[in-house]
């Protein structure tokens, strides 16, 4: 397996501390993963915002939507660009701020019991090669050392807050990324 845990932080991946994370509740497993997409500005990629966005350090002078959404503390445990290169910002066995107002089999809060990773891009644009590889990959690490957490446990951002959230949207392929993990573990 390519990735591996180590204290809540992957081997591997770039890592970049993010103050937006809290304890999970006691007795509280870990049991859903939530996929998400994200790029700043909307539409565009690479560049440091979304490192900047997750340390609660995002210049609001480097682009009219800043302003809207600086002073929100967001977080999420992994990133994956669109070149497939992994960032974690908080350990697994901590809360990140990813979820907002959600719920999930009636469970709401689902910051508490999830792990969030975004994905560069938009909730109306596809995904590339590179992430679904990278995806496929943390995914198989993840419910290796969370295993209540299965491929029926892992779902969406707009599932999990509908009419809120889109992401990841329409581009992203799930049975693309299911057959990537059953290659992955089978490996």
């Amino acid at each position: 397996m390519k990735y591996q845990l180590d204290s809540g932080w992957l081997s591997g991946a770039r890592q970049v501390p993010s103050p937006h994370c809290n304890s999970r509740p006691e007795s509280c497993p870990v049991d859903l993963l939530v996929i998400h997409s994200i790029s700043l500005p909307p539409g565009q990629y690479g560049g440091p915002y979304i490192d900047a966005f997750f340390l609660g350090q995002l210049d609001i002078d480097a682009h009219p939507y800043f302003a809207e959404i600086a002073a929100l503390q967001v977080s999420a445990h992994i990133l994956i660009d669109r070149d497939g290169r992994v960032t974690q910002y908080v350990p697994l066995d901590r809360r990140a701020w990813h979820a907002g107002q959600s719920e999930f089999e009636g469970r709401c809060n689902c910051n508490d019991f999830s792990i969030g990773i975004e994905l560069e891009g938009l909730d109306t644009d596809t995904y590339t090669d590179a992430q679904y590889r990278s995806l496929a990959e943390v995914t198989a690490a993840i419910m290796a050392a969370y295993p209540a957490i299965d491929k029926d446990r892992i779902t969406g951002h707009s599932d999990i807050a509908p009419g809120r959230k889109l992401d990841p949207g329409p581009g992203f392929d799930w049975q693309r990324y299911f057959r990537e993990l059953d290659q992955v573990i089978a490996a």
